[in-house]
């Protein structure tokens, strides 16, 4: 699964604003927008992302 669907997912069942996940994930508001539009994230960004994700119950289904 890419990042990009596991953010995906955490905001539909947190129900979070994507500005709001970015600023907490990596202080980066556009960061959503910017995967959505082909954004390709470094590994050392995509482990902050999904530890934020796990950290704060993205294994919710």
């Amino acid at each position: 699964m890419t990042v990009l669907r596991k953010v995906e997912r955490y905001l539909r069942v947190t129900d979070m604003p994507e500005t709001k996940f970015g600023r907490l994930a990596v202080r980066d508001p556009r960061l959503v927008r910017d995967l959505r539009n082909g954004r390709e994230p470094r590994a050392p960004m995509v482990a902050r992302i999904e530890a934020f994700i796990a950290a704060h119950g993205g294994d919710a289904r």
